[in-house]
């Protein structure tokens, strides 16, 4: 069995073996395992069952994985992820009205049409054509987006009628524990411990169920079950209204640049780039994001992209496809572990969110504020995000602003025509609300 993997995966090649491969798929999934927490208390807020959500997250998970490792033999991990999740669940379920069986229909078409956009070859241009401080500040924005959730969930910021947010009562229990919880991460990734999120997370739990603050699960093991009310749910009633368009190019949009930069990066730190700094056969990996994103919403759950965390087990070794099948097989395996994931409470996963969008901050550094014609835009973009409680909304804002801007001060030349489609469709539905 080693033998023929070996072979499939072209191991020599590579400079590797089956136990480095293993390790690898081992590391990267501790340190994306958080998402089986995070991602089905975010999206019940919806009114979606914690539990289909669990089996929807692990399983498309899954799916992702493998079609990365066998198909595109890259090894990336690929989930649900974070920042769509919750422009999900706040921006378009509660922010717009939609109900989430609407939002998972934008979701199964947004990977459908970026499985065109890489089988077709179109996916580059449309990544070129968007200016770049705008697809940094994009990740950035997602970062303050994903704080101010965790912040609200932890309690540290509560609503004001006249201030619209102010501090909550740094003396409850569950403010002090999300606190401890955001340090204690903090000093465990400075470490380098791979798990921190996860380690996190499972000690705040443990914390919040003993000391009474959230209820215990009865059993931490069950057999897993399909769906009850997510799967198949999509609801494609809307597909035609503006709202529904803005949606899906909103996911899509994100996505993409996430998928590109992840693939770009963690390309780079495996050795697979060419002498351009491409990755060749990227379409293939683009493909298992697609197809992952299309089948999670079938299952019930958001956007699958990949992860950065995929890293974490190139920095440990590996270097094919096999590496990101460990990742799924462990997804598979996580859904005995349902009664757990829906017993985490906010609190435990807050100062996860908190530390994964501090970790997008990184990018601001490579916005050109010095340019202050790029500079606002890019400002909007990531402010519009967190103070509109919408994706979205701050991608509209940083796309028109630029134009605009670029029209006013004799640069309309370097508005290319997909830039000029974009920040008419975003304007005018907008100014139709």
């Amino acid at each position: 069995m080693q033998q023929t993997i070996a072979k499939y995966f072209n191991f020599a090649a590579y400079q590797t073996n089956f136990a480095s491969e293993v390790r690898a798929g081992f590391t990267t999934f501790l340190t994306m395992a958080y998402i089986l927490f995070i991602n089905p208390q975010l999206l019940s807020i919806t009114g979606m069952p914690a539990e289909d959500i669990a089996f929807a997250t692990a399983v498309a998970s899954s799916i992702a994985c493998l079609i990365m490792g066998l198909y595109a033999k890259f090894p990336f991990a690929l989930a649900p992820g974070m920042g769509l999740n919750a422009y999900f669940t706040f921006g378009v379920v509660q922010g717009m009205g939609i109900s989430w069986e609407v939002a998972l229909a934008a979701v199964f078409v947004e990977g459908v049409l970026f499985l065109l956009l890489a089988m077709s070859g179109f996916r580059s241009k449309m990544i070129n054509s968007i200016p770049n401080n705008l697809k940094i500040a994009t990740m950035v924005g997602i970062g303050l987006f994903l704080s101010i959730i965790g912040f609200k969930n932890a309690g540290i910021t509560i609503d004001h009628q006249a201030t619209l947010v102010t501090m909550g009562d740094l003396s409850s229990p569950e403010v002090i524990l999300a606190l401890t919880g955001i340090i204690v991460t903090a000093a465990l990734m400075h470490k380098g411990i791979k798990a921190a999120l996860l380690i996190s997370i499972l000690l705040l739990t443990g914390i919040a169920w003993i000391s009474g603050l959230a209820p215990a699960p009865s059993s931490l093991v069950a057999l897993p079950s399909l769906p009850t009310e997510t799967l198949m749910a999509v609801d494609f009633s809307q597909a035609l209204t503006g709202a529904f368009v803005t949606i899906v190019v909103a996911f899509l949009f994100v996505d993409i640049f996430d998928t590109a930069g992840t693939l770009i990066g963690t390309g780079r730190a495996a050795g697979l780039l060419d002498k351009k700094g491409e990755l060749p056969g990227a379409e293939k990996a683009f493909a298992a994001d697609a197809v992952g994103t299309s089948a999670g919403a079938l299952l019930g759950t958001s956007t699958v992209t990949t992860y950065v965390e995929s890293a974490a087990g190139i920095e440990s070794g590996g270097r094919t496809g096999f590496t990101a099948v460990v990742v799924g097989i462990f997804f598979l395996f996580a859904l005995f572990f349902t009664p757990l994931f829906i017993a985490v409470p906010a609190v435990a996963t807050a100062p996860a969110l908190i530390v994964v969008g501090a970790l997008m901050m990184l990018g601001a550094k490579d916005v050109e504020w010095s340019k202050i014609d790029e500079a606002v835009p890019a400002f909007l973009t990531v402010i519009g995000m967190p103070f509109t409680f919408s994706i979205a909304h701050g991608i509209t804002l940083g796309i028109v602003s630029w134009v605009a801007i670029k029209i006013l001060t004799g640069q309309i030349k370097q508005v290319n025509t997909f830039m000029w489609f974009l920040a008419v469709a975003l304007c005018s539905y907008h100014t139709s609300l």
